[in-house]
């Protein structure tokens, strides 16, 4: 038996979810207890998992994921638009001051590519982005994507 700890923000904890329903996923679940920390705006859960560690894969250490190297994932076009949407999440977290996974993930990057998303409904059904990251950065980054997208399309259908 294994155990693995979660903490999940009351406020602005949707990617800290995702991270725990991944895993929940993923995974074959002995047991869990969980328990509310009540410290005001800082509030969160906290999740103990006790999980049976399959003999095929590697336990990974919490935040630690395989790395995907997204060029080999996307075609030419596609890891282009995801390149220019990471430019503008480092843009954006830099004068905020805060880590670029606060905005999207580069998993999450991926699939508004390739998901070709354009509207914030489009963006809600992407797993770990809530309405308070569609209300904070979710206009920046879908004119982005309109225009990349667009112009994208375009090109593609310009080549011979």
């Amino acid at each position: 038996m294994q155990i693995r700890f979660f903490t999940v923000p009351v406020h602005g904890g949707d990617a800290a979810a995702g991270l725990l329903n991944q895993f929940l996923s993923g995974h074959r679940v002995l047991s869990m207890d969980r328990s509310f920390v009540q410290d005001g705006p800082n509030s969160a859960w906290s999740f103990c998992v006790h999980f049976e560690a399959s003999a095929g894969s590697p336990i990974t250490m919490p935040g630690k994921r395989p790395k995907v190297d997204y060029k080999e994932v996307l075609n030419d076009q596609d890891f282009a638009v995801f390149a220019r949407l990471r430019d503008l999440r480092k843009e954006r977290s830099e004068s905020e001051g805060v880590p670029a996974y606060a905005l999207f993930t580069n998993e999450q990057l991926a699939e508004m590519v390739q998901r070709r998303v354009t509207t914030p409904s489009a963006l809600l059904e992407i797993s770990g982005i809530g309405d308070a990251r569609v209300e904070k950065y979710g206009e920046d980054f879908l004119k982005l994507l309109r225009e990349l997208l667009v112009s994208s399309t375009r090109e593609g259908a310009s080549k011979p």
